[in-house]
């Protein structure tokens, strides 16, 4: 078989391959994990990033292998995680760059994208090591260059077999890796994306590359952290953020600024797209720096002692490694935001949408923009929990990452997705399992679920954050208001009598979760233009004048025009706060419908 060129589609489905293949390689890639942190998380973080590339790819249709280049850069460097992901990130924006608007692609140019994707990380990163997967990436560059061929299929066998023989080196190149008997882990994961695409191509799976390479024969190298034999991290907390704004500094700008808050730097600048990752032991002080360049978009600071405890407690168990101790879980009525769900690792289960007998996977079949377009056409729908055979395959993946998982799911009095959620947790006994009742829907829900996430990062156990949970969500809430009634009236929620009623007097309905997570109303208000005010004085009620740590998350269903007034309504009110903005996930617009819009908020003096 001969390949003269790619295209879009074809090099869409050689990607596709390529990151399934290496993301089934995850665990093997953090047990072997030692630098630049051995911190047990390159497999994770990598896969992580390849998630992200996979969920754009199933979605372009683009013919143009321009097209599909310029996509995977973009979801790579949103879905960037940890050092290798970062790295990777950088070397397919120099891919895309190089490729520009070619419709298809020939070995040459194929070529010519390699180097420009290994060029563009040497020039990212300040104090480049060699060894690493930086070595691997130039040096398959450069094996491509001096090998003349028009066939895509000799020319990757060439780029696959010194790629892994490049791998091979890198302890004589690299001490850390000499000491813990391994190869490096980053340079592993990219030596798994090109296996992947050779697999694709030969259209056979890969069996005879997956055979260790002698360095991984030896001990794991979290035995070897657990002796504390290899790690030599300066800081604890590993931390990274997304910034989006018009006028974002460039590159070097940024990187100059952050240089003295610690070590492992990179920076990735792309159009209206800033991401950063460094290892520091001030975090807010990166985050309030990097604040005043643009809207910090998400952020997370994961306390390594506290990843180093859980790789020592799997070392001495002898049981496969887990990166943290605890793995949160929510379901997509949670509307967090794909960067915020990303940056965390949070892992989400969608619910079932049914519309005109086409049964859908929430956020996954269907996204909430393409749903906001059907529901202006006057569709309609029903939702349905997830079964908890959803909730099985959501554990298994989450067992991976954590010794524990913690369950942030939609509230009981809206959804049976907490007893679909039990009914598999009683089946599951690869971890231990905590399942927390949100009593909340939307950004109330994602909120909790973020706080989770944080309360994870620094080490707290999964019965510290359910307490935790519990005593935030008694000082938070949701409101929320609905532009037109038949979609409330088509779930239940209100009577016939009391929408005509509203009609016939325009008026707009405050609606709130109490308590115990069921919908109530508030107030009533004529007219859609006093809305705001009124949603701002009930909260102003709810919420105390001297209140330290609370954040916002402001939801609208095909609305995108009141979150501006919304957004300034609030921080006049409040004080500069973060404010979370999402549009709601096609579950929670199928019930509330267009034009709807609501205000979570999270308290946690």
């Amino acid at each position: 078989m001969r390949i003269q060129y790619l295209d879009g589609p074809r090099l869409r489905r050689a990607l596709l391959a390529a990151c399934q293949h290496a993301q089934r390689r995850r665990a093997d890639l953090n047990r072997i994990n030692v630098f630049p942190v051995p911190d047990g998380d390159t497999g994770t973080n990598l896969a992580l990033t390849l998630g992200s590339i996979v969920d754009r790819l199933r979605v372009t249709e683009a013919e143009s292998v321009g097209i599909v280049a310029r996509e995977v850069a973009e979801a790579g460097v949103l879905g960037a995680r940890g050092n290798c992901g970062m790295i990777l990130s950088h070397y397919l924006l120099g891919f895309s760059e190089s490729v520009g608007e070619l419709a298809r692609m020939t070995a040459g140019e194929f070529t010519r994208a390699l180097r420009a994707g290994a060029d563009h990380v040497y020039h990212a990163i300040e104090k480049p090591v060699e060894g690493t997967i930086l070595t691997v990436m130039r040096e398959t560059a450069e094996e491509a260059e001096g090998f003349r061929t028009r066939d895509f299929v000799e020319l990757l066998d060439a780029l696959l077999a010194r790629a892994r023989d490049s791998l091979a080196r890198t302890p004589d190149l690299l001490p850390a890796l000499k000491r813990a008997g391994v190869v490096d882990a980053g340079a592993k994961g990219y030596v798994h994306i090109l296996e992947g695409i050779v697999e694709y191509i030969n259209g056979d799976p890969f069996v005879a590359l997956d055979a260790p390479t002698p360095f991984e024969a030896f001990e794991p190298a979290a035995a070897r952290i657990a002796m504390g034999e290899t790690s030599e991290e300066r800081y604890r907390f590993c931390t990274e953020a997304l910034v989006r704004g018009a006028s974002l500094p460039d590159q070097a700008a940024v990187s100059a600024l952050l240089r003295e808050q610690g070590d492992s730097l990179i920076v990735i600048r792309t159009g209206d797209i800033l991401k950063v990752h460094v290892h520091t032991d001030e975090p807010e002080k990166v985050f309030g720096a990097l604040r005043s360049m643009g809207r910090l978009v998400a952020h997370k600071a994961e306390d390594m002692t506290a990843q180093h405890q859980v790789l020592e407690r799997s070392a001495a168990a002898h049981v496969n490694l887990a990166r943290r101790a605890v793995t949160v879980l929510t379901d997509s009525a949670c509307d967090l935001p794909d960067e915020v769900v990303a940056a965390h690792g949070i892992h989400i289960v969608p619910l079932t949408l049914i519309i005109g007998g086409e049964v859908l996977r929430d956020r996954v079949d269907m996204s909430a923009a393409e749903f906001a377009r059907r529901l202006k056409a006057g569709a309609h729908g029903t939702t349905s929990q997830p079964p908890p055979a959803a909730f099985l395959e959501a554990y298994e993946r989450a067992a991976v990452d954590g010794e524990c998982i913690l369950a942030v799911l939609l509230g009981s009095r809206l959804s049976g997705t907490l007893q679909s959620a039990q009914a598999a947790a009683k089946r599951f006994h690869q971890a231990p399992i905590e399942l927390v009742d949100s009593l909340g829907a939307t950004l109330l829900q994602g909120l909790m679920t973020l706080k989770a996430a944080e309360l994870a990062e620094s080490g707290r156990s999964a019965a510290e954050i359910r307490v935790e949970l519990t005593r935030i969500r008694k000082r938070s809430g949701l409101l929320f208001t609905v532009d037109v009634f038949d979609y409330l009236l088509a779930s239940g929620r209100v009577g016939k009598g009391r929408v005509w009623l509203a009609n016939l007097l325009d008026l707009k309905p405050i609606l709130g979760l109490d308590d115990e997570g069921a919908i109530v109303p508030l107030a009533k208000v004529r007219g859609r233009a006093n809305v705001l005010t009124r949603v701002l004085d009930v909260l102003s009620k709810r919420i105390p004048a001297d209140a330290a740590n609370l954040r916002f998350g402001v939801i609208h269903v095909a609305a995108p025009e009141v979150v501006e007034p919304v957004v300034a309504g609030l921080r006049q009110r409040f004080g500069e706060r973060e404010i979370l903005v999402s549009p709601a996930s096609p579950v929670i617009s199928t019930h509330v419908g267009p034009g709807a819009w609501g205000v979570a908020w999270l308290l946690e003096d």
